[in-house]
C-alpha cells in the first residue's frame, strides 16, 4: 500500500484510520519542521511510537526520575550499566530492582501515548506508510487499537482551549479546600495499588464516572492529582508525579477546580478566583444555552447555503466522482464542520448528541444527502459520550 503525502491534503486521523481498518503492518513516517516520529503497526494496532527528535526530558530515564519512581543515583548507575553490557536501560533498572516491570511497561506505555497524542496538535508536515515486517514488543507496552488512539486524539483536541483557559500558566499552583467524597463502590476497580489504577483509568476507552460533576466528573485521575497536590508543586511538577499524562493531568485539575475542591494560585501566590464567573454561568445558563442556540442555528444556514450539493456543477458525474481528490476532501471538510455543527445544535436542545446521523434529518437540521456530501458514503460518526463524538470521512 502506496500512503505518502503532507498533513494537509491528508491529516494524521485519515492516515491512523485507513492503516488500522485494512490491518496493515509496516512503518508510519511522520516529519514537520522539527520533529520526526515514526509508528509501528502490526495488522492495524500500533506497537511502538519512537520520537527520533525527542528531548533528552522525554526520554524514559528522565521521565522516572522527574516521576520520582526511581533516583537521578539509580539512573546513572542504570546507564553505566548499560555502556557495558549493551541491554536495555529498562531491562537493567528492573533488574536491580530500581523499579517494578510492572510500573515501568506503564511508563513506557505513557511515553508511546504522548508521542501519539502529540501528532494531533501538529499543524503541518509530511507522512509516508511502507509496509515491512514489525515486531511487537508486548512485555514493553500493550499494543494500541488505532481507533482508541482516534477517540483520544480528537477528545484532546477538543478540550485543551477549555483546560488552557483554566490553566494558563505551568507556574500555577494548587491548595486543597475540601476533602473529596467517598468513591463509588460500584464504579471501584480491584487494583494492586494508586498508580497503576489512576493509569488504567487515564487511558481505559470509557472512563467510569464516580460522581459527576461541572465539567466531567471525580474518577481515579482526579484522585490520584488532588492527592499528590502539596505546597510548591506546579501544574509541570503534577503532571511529572501523577505519571497519566499532560493532558489527563490537566484535565483532572480543571475537574477539581470547576467542583471547587481546590483552589489556583499564580506564581505570584495570587489566588484565582473562579466564584464571580461560575455564578455568571449558572445564572445565565439558560439565556446562554438560547443564544449559542441561535449563534450555531446561523451559521448552520450560513453554511449551509454556500455547502449545498445542488449548487455545485459537476456535469454529468457524481458528487463523489471528482477528478480532484484534493478538492473532495477539502469539501468533506467544510461538510463535516456542517454536521458538527448541526450535532452541537441537537445537543443544546436535546440535552445529549443523537446515538445517528439520521437524527438530525430527523429533526430538520439537514438533510439526508448532506450525510454523505461529497462521498458515496456516509460519515462515519460515533457517540462516545452525551458531549463526545467521533466523526470521519469515510474510507475511500
Amino acid at each position: 500500500m502506496a500512503l505518502t503525502g503532507t498533513l494537509k491534503d491528508f491529516g494524521i486521523a485519515d492516515i491512523l484510520q485507513l492503516i488500522g481498518q485494512q490491518q496493515k503492518t509496516g512503518v508510519l513516517y511522520l516529519k514537520s519542521k522539527e520533529q520526526e516520529v515514526q509508528v509501528f503497526f502490526r495488522e492495524g494496532n500500533i506497537v511502538r511510537a519512537e520520537s527520533v527528535t525527542r528531548k533528552k526530558k522525554d526520554l524514559i530515564g528522565n521521565m522516572l526520575v522527574r516521576a520520582e519512581l526511581i533516583t537521578e543515583q539509580q539512573l546513572e548507575s542504570a546507564l553505566e550499566t548499560q555502556k557495558r553490557t549493551l541491554k536495555r536501560l529498562g531491562d537493567v533498572l528492573t533488574s536491580t530492582g530500581a523499579i517494578s516491570a510492572q510500573k515501568l511497561k506503564a511508563m513506557m506505555q505513557l511515553q508511546v501515548t504522548e508521542t501519539l497524542y502529540g501528532l494531533f496538535l501538529w499543524k503541518a508536515g509530511t507522512y509516508e506508510f511502507k509496509q515491512e515486517e514489525v515486531q511487537a514488543d508486548s512485555e514493553s507496552i500493550t499494543p494500541l487499537r488505532a481507533e482508541s488512539v482516534l477517540m483520544e486524539g480528537f477528545r484532546m483536541v477538543d478540550e485543551w482551549p477549555h483546560v488552557r483557559k483554566k490553566l494558563p500558566h505551568e507556574a500555577m499552583t494548587f491548595e486543597r479546600l475540601k476533602e473529596l467524597p467517598a468513591p463509588n463502590p460500584k464504579n471501584k476497580k480491584k487494583e494492586e495499588d494508586d498508580f497503576d489504577a489512576s493509569f488504567d483509568d487515564a487511558f481505559s476507552e470509557e472512563k467510569k464516572d464516580e460522581n459527576k460533576g461541572e465539567f466531567k466528573s471525580i474518577g481515579s485521575s482526579e484522585r490520584r492529582v488532588y492527592e499528590l497536590i502539596a505546597p510548591g508543586r506546579d501544574v509541570r511538577k503534577l503532571v511529572d508525579l501523577s505519571s497519566l499524562g499532560e493532558f489527563e493531568t490537566s484535565k483532572a485539575l480543571v475537574n477539581l477546580l470547576n467542583l471547587e475542591y481546590i483552589r489556583a494560585h499564580q506564581s505570584s501566590g495570587r489566588a484565582v478566583s473562579a466564584g464571580g464567573a461560575g455564578l455568571l454561568v449558572r445564572v445565565g445558563g439558560v439565556v446562554a444555552r438560547a443564544v449559542v442556540t441561535v449563534m450555531v442555528l446561523a451559521a448552520l444556514g450560513f453554511v449551509g447555503s454556500r455547502l449545498r450539493p445542488d449548487t455545485w456543477d459537476l456535469g454529468d458525474d457524481s458528487a463523489s466522482s471528482f477528478a480532484d481528490p484534493a478538492a473532495q476532501r477539502l469539501l468533506a471538510r467544510a461538510q463535516q464542520a456542517r454536521i458538527e455543527a448541526a450535532l452541537e445544535v441537537f445537543r443544546l436542545e436535546k440535552g445529549a448528541l443523537p446515538e445517528r446521523l439520521d437524527a438530525l434529518v430527523e429533526v430538520g437540521l439537514l438533510q439526508q444527502e448532506d450525510l454523505r456530501y461529497p462521498w458515496r458514503d456516509d460519515y462515519y460518526y460515533r457517540r462516545t459520550s452525551d458531549r463526545q463524538f467521533i466523526l470521519l470521512s469515510p474510507l475511500r
